[in-house]
């Protein structure tokens, strides 16, 4: 049953519960209003493309054109036609709607060129194809048959001949041969209408894959708002939408206790328990361990210096399935006390709980690797606009949301899931700039022994000026290079270990964009 609208399983969407309150109005209760049909003018054109592909390999492209965000119209459900970026699941009971940053349609020729050695479209009619389920004339595209006839680091833009207006991917590295790791990009923490956020499954696993162009995503729900029927739902969901060499997707949720903190829980298949904080059964971080154990899950610590919700590292530690930490989402950064101070306060949280960052459980022996997510609540996974709403005042803390890079091997979801234990991830404020950690020829997140000086690899390509590269040794920040560079390659050699460590690297960016590796851990010979 691949890609089955949601219509087909509307009898059961909310478990056999009657759909009336919130779901079926706007927030507050309010007949919603139209707004005034102001003609909307292109102000952004976005493009993605594959981080990583081979000399002469085919690859896609994604375009979207951008105008000011909006809040979308909606209507009923029995007047939709496919998925839609309006419906009466598109506000929830914590006053969040849902906003549209695509122009409603463009009917206008674009141009595309490369770097050297690009081979593909040099212009492209919106008036060709629509976007897969959207239904409309929206400019939404991912087109195939590009490729790079030589090798390094590439750029493509895309630019409206009118304005003037033009759109750069994110850096694409092309290598000599085929590579044998590719940087995916993905989230594995997000919400629906089904905990406390808006849009159906459907509607979320659609934007993720075709209007964000993740590689990888994870719907995590709070899961002690799902019944057994809807977590059956949810799993077919993630399991429809999962396509190999296109769209991973995992099965999974988010334990939301008061007292341990939350716990998203990844499956590497196509099922696996649901886990809850009020089931007596799961109600302790020892119960879901051993749960995650027999199923060979991942757990991941989530947003864990946040106020209200935090994550005390005393409370325990598996270190066979607890092996990442959410270092930064639309709550803030997560890396350690105060992020990095007044020249990020934009991204800082404004309530920390000291003892509670990433650093912390690293400096008690943890081994977390970072990485970035989204804990998106507005059915905009990857491209977030959180911080755009202010109702509730609950919500004006929110910052932009966050993104993982990962290093494997192949788009499957063995693959992905081998990376993701591995710890061959890193987090960054949702830009696709590429980085590459290694210590003695080992990727970020290795545990290594080493009997003599450590040559340090640091690699980079974005479409953001490098600002400032950080070394740290156990949260220490210990050398730094400012290469003011797009790209950058930075080798050096440390000195031998006398006892065991780890270091981790920092990227700080314009535009206050900040990435973060996993940390490689060493032990002398």
């Amino acid at each position: 049953m691949k890609r089955r609208k949601f219509l087909e399983r509307f009898s059961f969407l909310t478990g056999g519960t009657t759909l009336t309150g919130p779901l079926m109005r706007p927030a507050g209760g309010q007949t919603e209003k139209t707004e005034e049909k102001t003609p909307k003018v292109l102000t952004e054109i976005r493009v993605n493309a594959p981080s990583v592909v081979g000399v002469n390999e085919p690859f896609w492209l994604g375009i979207r054109l951008l105008t000011e965000p909006f809040f979308a119209e909606w209507n009923p459900i029995w007047q939709r036609k496919g998925i839609a970026v309006n419906g009466p699941f598109n506000h929830s009971s914590r006053g969040i709607r849902y906003m549209e940053n695509v122009l409603p349609e463009w009917d206008n020729d674009v141009t595309i060129s490369g770097d050297e050695g690009y081979e593909g479209l040099e212009k492209y009619s919106f008036k060709a194809g629509e976007i897969s389920g959207s239904g409309g004339r929206r400019p939404v595209r991912r087109l195939e048959g590009f490729r790079f006839s030589s090798p390094g680091v590439k750029y493509i833009r895309v630019t409206d001949p009118v304005s003037g207006i033009t759109g750069t991917s994110n850096a694409i590295y092309v290598a000599p041969r085929k590579p044998d790791k590719r940087l995916f990009w993905g989230n594995i923490h997000c919400h629906s209408i089904f905990g406390d956020g808006i849009r159906l499954p459907e509607e979320v696993y659609d934007f993720a894959r075709n209007e964000s162009f993740l590689d990888i995503f994870a719907l995590t729900d709070h899961t002690e708002a799902i019944t057994k029927g809807q977590w059956s739902y949810f799993k077919e969901v993630t399991n429809d939408y999962n396509e190999a060499g296109r769209f991973v997707t995992f099965v999974g949720g988010e334990w939301t206790s008061p007292q341990y903190g939350h716990r998203n829980f990844i499956y590497p298949g196509d099922d696996g328990p649901i886990l809850r904080c009020n089931d007596p059964a799961q109600d302790t971080l020892q119960k879901i361990y051993a749960i995650a154990r027999s199923a060979g899950a991942l757990i991941v610590a989530n947003h864990t210096a946040s106020f209200g919700h935090t994550t005390n590292w005393d409370n325990g530690h598996d270190p066979e399935v607890e092996r990442l930490v959410e270092v930064y989402s639309i709550g803030g950064i997560n890396e350690m006390v105060f992020g990095l101070g007044p020249r990020f306060k934009n991204r800082s949280k404004d309530k920390e709980v000291v003892g509670s960052h990433a650093v912390d459980g690293l400096k008690r022996g943890f081994r977390l690797g970072m990485i970035g997510t989204g804990d998106d609540h507005d059915g905009r996974p990857g491209d977030a606009l959180h911080q755009l709403q202010t109702k509730p005042e609950d919500y004006k803390y929110l910052r932009g949301p966050g993104l993982m890079g990962v290093w494997a091997e192949e788009l499957t979801r063995a693959s992905v899931f081998n990376a993701l234990w591995n710890r061959h991830v890193f987090g960054t404020t949702n830009n696709r700039t590429l980085l590459k950690f290694t210590i003695n020829g080992h990727l970020m997140g290795s545990e290594i022994t080493a009997g003599g000086p450590l040559s340090v690899h640091v690699e980079l390509a974005g479409n953001l000026l490098v600002q400032r590269i950080d070394l740290l040794r156990e949260g220490n920040v210990v050398r730094s290079s400012e290469p003011n560079a797009p790209s950058a390659n930075w080798d050096f050699q440390e000195e031998p270990v006398t006892s065991p460590t780890w270091y981790y690297i920092r990227v700080s960016m314009a535009e206050g964009h900040i990435a973060w590796s996993s940390p490689i851990w060493i032990k002398n010979a």
